[in-house]
C-alpha cells in the first residue's frame, strides 16, 4: 500500500495500527447506554429522580423527527421546577426548555438518545399499558431508591397535615400521600418504599399512605415537602 500510494511505510504503518475511535456525536456522547465506556449514568441519583418524575408527570414523545423528554410541574412548586431542569441536563440534556402552560410547566429537552434511558415509553396513557423497568434501571433504583421516591412523590404525591378527631379533640400530625392508576407504578413505588424499610398502607386502590411517625420520618429525609 505505502508503495502505491508513493508514501513511506512507517505513515502507512501508523495509520493501521493507530486507528482512532469511532466518532460520537450529538447526545450519544452522553448517553451511558450507547457509550461501551460507561456501564451506567454519571449521576445516578439524577437519573433516579429523573426516572421517577418521568414516571409520574412525563412523556416520551417518539413521533418528532427528534424525541422530546417532557415533565410537566406546577406552578405552585418553582423549586421542583429547577430540580427537573438539573436532573435532564445531569443526565443527557444539553438544553432544557421551560414552555409555560395554563398552572404548570412543561420541562423539555430534544434529544435522539432520550429513549435508551426512557424504554418505558410507548403510545398511550401508563395506567393502560405494561411499565416494566429493565434490569439495568432496577440496579439504579435499588441503589438510590430515596431518589427514585422523590421523583415519584414530587410528581405524584405530597407531604401534608393529617387531621383527625378523637372523642371531641382533634389530632395533627403529617402524612405523605402517593396517588397511581398504574398498578405497575404503584408496585414499583411500594417496592421503593421496602427497600427503605418505610411501612405504608394502600389507602384506595390507587392511593398509598405514610403515616407512621419514623416512616414519615425517613421520607422526610429522603424526599421533603415539594417547594
Amino acid at each position: 500500500m505505502a508503495r502505491s500510494l508513493s508514501l513511506p511505510y512507517t505513515t502507512v504503518w501508523h495509520w493501521c495500527v493507530d486507528r482512532p475511535e469511532p466518532a460520537i456525536f450529538g447526545s450519544a456522547v452522553r448517553c451511558f447506554r450507547c457509550r461501551p465506556d460507561q456501564e451506567g449514568p454519571p449521576d445516578q441519583a439524577a437519573y433516579a429522580y429523573l426516572l421517577g418524575l418521568y414516571l409520574g408527570d412525563g412523556h416520551l414523545v417518539t413521533t418528532d423527527r427528534t424525541p422530546v423528554l417532557r415533565v410537566y410541574c406546577a406552578d405552585a412548586w418553582p423549586h421542583l421546577i429547577d430540580q427537573c431542569d438539573a436532573a435532564m441536563r445531569a443526565v443527557l440534556a444539553n438544553k432544557v426548555q421551560r414552555i409555560q402552560k395554563r398552572g404548570c410547566v412543561a420541562v423539555q429537552s430534544t434529544a435522539i438518545h432520550w429513549p435508551c434511558l426512557f424504554p418505558q415509553h410507548g403510545p398511550g396513557k401508563k395506567h393502560e399499558r405494561p411499565i416494566l423497568l429493565a434490569d439495568w434501571q432496577r440496579t439504579i433504583v435499588e441503589a438510590q431508591p430515596g431518589h427514585f421516591l422523590r421523583g415519584l412523590f414530587h410528581s405524584d404525591g405530597c407531604r401534608f397535615a393529617n387531621r383527625v378527631v378523637v372523642r371531641g379533640k382533634e389530632y395533627v400530625y403529617p402524612r405523605y400521600m402517593f396517588s397511581n392508576r398504574s398498578t405497575d407504578i404503584m408496585a414499583l413505588c411500594q417496592w421503593a418504599l421496602d427497600l427503605l424499610g418505610v411501612a405504608w398502607r394502600m389507602n384506595l386502590p390507587w392511593s398509598l399512605s405514610v403515616a407512621r411517625r419514623e416512616a414519615v420520618a425517613a421520607l422526610d429525609r429522603h424526599v421533603g415537602p415539594k417547594s
